[in-house]
């Protein structure tokens, strides 16, 4: 019995899946750890023309232009205003067939926290401002919940499929007034643990 319950444990710490926290607004949201390749400050992000009003623009992160994707936009809030915590969480999304880099603003990095597929709930129907199909569930956090995302869902659509065009113009066009931002973070995004655990590299 002793051993079986053993077993039982076993699976279970086999199935947890790490998600990292961020706040946009009032609101909580989380990716999957391993959609996160790094955080970086928030720096000079270079507006490129006829694109949607949700992708801020683009960033230089050590010779590869980056599209910085503001999803308070694209969830009908209003546009995130830089602030002292303000930082880009750089991810990587499927985008048809291929693999493309994505930086996401956030007002600020929370914590990376484990779940349980028990510990899931079904995305609400309802009281939120994200599409239910942006959602792979929610979970709690602390009093609340915070809404775990879709990465592949909220950035792969149309629009951000023409986006490659808008880029290779900005990496010609617009070069010079990219910054580059610093080395990535020290150390493993993994061993964040709280927002005191982050520590953004800032562009240069």
């Amino acid at each position: 019995m002793q051993i079986a319950q053993q077993q039982t444990n076993q699976h279970a710490e086999q199935n947890v899946q790490q998600y990292l926290t961020f706040m946009i607004g009032d609101e909580e949201y989380a990716i999957s750890l391993l959609k996160v390749r790094e955080i970086i400050e928030y720096g000079t992000v270079t507006r490129v023309p006829k694109t949607p009003e949700w992708i801020r623009g683009v960033i230089n992160l050590r010779g590869s232009v980056v599209p910085v994707i503001d999803l308070a936009v694209k969830f009908r809030q209003s546009p995130t205003v830089a602030g002292k915590l303000t930082c880009i969480v750089i991810t990587e999304v499927q985008t048809g067939e291929e693999a493309a880099v994505m930086g996401i603003v956030a007002d600020s990095v929370r914590q990376v926290i484990d779940l349980r597929p028990q510990e899931i709930e079904e995305p609400p129907t309802f009281g939120t401002r994200v599409k239910v199909d942006y959602l792979l569930g929610m979970a709690r956090s602390g009093k609340k919940f915070c809404l775990l995302l879709d990465t592949e869902q909220v950035l792969s659509t149309d629009e951000l499929l023409e986006l490659p065009e808008f880029v290779e113009q900005a990496a010609g066009d617009s070069e010079a007034e990219l910054e580059l931002p610093a080395a990535p973070i020290p150390g493993d995004v993994s061993e964040i643990s709280d927002a005191s655990d982050v520590e953004a590299t800032s562009p240069r």
